[in-house]
């Protein structure tokens, strides 16, 4: 009589232990935290015309496949984010969150310097008083931003109705460089893994 063995579980990627759960009761993200981090992903890609192909390719180096198992299914956790035109009705796992947390600090290092040129060229377009148009890349930024919002969001959402403008779309992807500044430093893991939880953990 052959006895089957039971399945091996898969191996848990011991990167995923430098991120705090907080003591969360809960193994699903928060809808805050699951809107913020797909609009984070948003911003990368308005930066990396290649994004999709460059965080396969992250997910392979930082050993998160077991987590991150495909295209397709990356896309249905970014699809968790309930202002999507596509939502998808499933939750998003703090394991889940941690791995795409890893993925958006270390494609926000291969960014760095593009990054830091749009800050800096930010903060020089205030100082001067002049309009965001005047700064070719962060522009083109802005506007690759815009357009990817509007595809991919559902207009019909209130929480979308308020981004209805360039002008406050703009500000939305500013404060989202912002955020993407902070991750390319040495705690940006920790950094934005803990903006996401604000109010949720005491």
């Amino acid at each position: 009589m052959t006895v089957k063995s039971p399945p091996e579980k898969p191996v848990r990627a011991p990167i995923l232990d430098k991120l705090p759960s907080y003591g969360i009761q809960s193994d699903e993200c928060p809808r805050r935290a699951k809107t913020q981090l797909d609009f984070i992903m948003l911003a990368i890609e308005a930066l990396e015309l290649n994004a999709s192909q460059v965080m396969l390719t992250a997910i392979k180096e930082l050993g998160v496949q077991d987590v991150l198992k495909s295209r397709v299914y990356l896309w249905r956790l970014r699809s968790t984010n309930p202002l999507r035109k596509f939502n998808q009705r499933q939750p998003l796992t703090l394991e889940e969150a941690k791995a795409l947390v890893l993925v958006v600090c270390y494609l926000c290092r291969k960014l760095t310097v593009l990054i830091r040129q749009l800050f800096l060229g930010y903060q020089q377009l205030q100082d001067q008083q002049l309009t965001l148009d005047h700064h070719f890349r962060l522009a083109k930024y802005l506007k690759r931003f815009r357009a990817h919002f509007r595809a991919r969001m559902n207009p019909k959402r209130a929480m979308v109705l308020t981004y209805s403008t360039d002008e406050k779309l703009d500000e939305l992807a500013l404060s989202l460089l912002t955020q993407l500044l902070l991750c390319t430093g040495t705690r940006g893991e920790e950094r934005l893994w803990a903006s996401l939880f604000d109010g949720e953990i005491s």
